[in-house]
């Protein structure tokens, strides 16, 4: 049987605004960040559609490059899109790298020359400034100097000690402004400031601070004394749910036959250890190793136990971890991120390189080389682009 045309149906096709919204759902959820964006602009249908979707392709990481004098145009590189550069436009913003301290979504924890925090959002250019440093509610108290801020003596009699912010965190909520922001005073304590707050409260025994981790409203605490502690932030004030004191692991590098001797020039170097907390909420003591001489890098990983034990993980599975951010996302989901590895960036000289390091294959990949002298750049942070109205180009 011969199936009958509707001359008109051609006419439908042309208007876009009217395609049936389950279609137009199904259309915005395979978008990538930048289409997604391009597609609110088509119409008013299509921009009212995407208020009420969240794209699945929102967990791939992209960098976020800062500029190296005080223009505020930044650029932002998405690693699914080796060779395209987006820059962001009139943000009204002097973003030297120095004083970006952490990402969470599109926001960034700033602090300016005068030590003064606040959060921005990179695209909306909305800012919330957070309370004074020296407002402390604890045992610990603080006075602003020229170039920072020290801890005061309580009877007067020397002056202070410098104090540094130590593996700053924070989480916002996009909707409604909901955030909480913490990090270490140097060796001494850990503070936090949620929305409504006028001063920073300190957590209780989280001393000497080391690295940190905020997910699901769950702060991963770990010190140079080797405790591991977790809070609960879902309430008024912070619960701890979990400590251990972890087992010491040793600190030199071993490749196959025991640990290199000091006299080799190239020998590995562990450059930093970091937290992550995996999508199933499993923690990992993430060590990076440097060849100094090769520029090599690699990494071991352990899962710390209930006991306080290591033990060696060998494999992400289908899990890909992005080591500035503390986490790792199903790889699985996302077009452009790689199963099983590791997601990090490394500064050398007048360059500024992204990296991939394959768990698999113990190899390291370089995807892509930025020339800060030629470009201008002055350094970058990775950051996972949150769905508000942005401005890139």
């Amino acid at each position: 049987m011969e199936e009958s045309h509707n001359p008109n149906s051609h006419e439908r096709l042309k208007s876009w605004s009217e395609l049936p919204s389950d279609l137009l759902y199904s259309l915005l959820e395979r978008l990538s960040f930048t289409d997604f964006r391009r597609a609110k602009s088509v119409c008013r249908s299509w921009y009212s559609a995407s208020r009420q979707c969240v794209p699945k392709n929102n967990h791939i990481p992209w960098l976020l490059l800062f500029p190296e004098d005080n223009n505020s145009c930044c650029t932002l590189f998405n690693p699914a899109e080796k060779d395209k550069l987006y820059r962001t436009h009139d943000l009204d913003l002097v973003l030297p790298r120095i004083f970006c301290l952490k990402t969470c979504g599109s926001w960034l924890l700033m602090r300016n020359r005068s030590s003064n925090l606040y959060l921005v959002n990179l695209f909306t250019k909305e800012r919330i400034n957070l309370p004074p440093v020296e407002s402390q509610v604890g045992t610990t108290k603080l006075e602003r100097t020229v170039v920072g801020f020290r801890i005061t003596c309580p009877d007067g009699s020397k002056p202070g000690k410098p104090m540094h912010i130590r593996s700053p965190v924070f989480w916002i909520d996009e909707r409604t402004k909901e955030y909480l922001v913490s990090w270490g005073l140097g060796t001494c304590c850990v503070v936090y400031s949620k929305k409504g707050d006028n001063s920073w409260t300190q957590v209780p025994e989280a001393l000497d601070c080391c690295d940190m981790v905020y997910k699901d409203h769950k702060l991963y605490f770990f010190s140079y004394s080797r405790d591991l502690r977790i809070y609960d932030f879902s309430g008024e004030a912070p619960r701890e749910i979990f400590w251990c004191r972890c087992v010491y692991v040793e600190r030199f590098a071993y490749d196959g036959g025991g640990p290199r001797r000091p006299h080799v020039t190239n020998r590995k170097r562990l450059v930093v250890t970091k937290l992550v907390v995996t999508v199933t909420g499993d923690v990992l003591k993430v060590e990076t190793y440097l060849r100094p001489k090769s520029r090599i890098w690699s990494f071991r990983l352990f899962k710390v136990c209930s006991s306080g034990d290591f033990k060696r993980v060998h494999s992400l599975g289908d899990e890909s971890m992005l080591l500035a951010l503390g986490i790792t996302v199903l790889a699985n989901n996302y077009e452009g991120i790689r199963r099983n590895s590791i997601y990090f960036n490394a500064s050398h000289n007048i360059t500024s390189d992204i990296f991939l390091f394959n768990l698999e294959t113990r190899k390291m990949e370089q995807l892509h080389k930025f020339d800060c002298s030629s470009d201008q750049l002055s350094g970058n942070r990775w950051f996972l682009p949150s769905f508000t109205q942005a401005v890139v180009a």
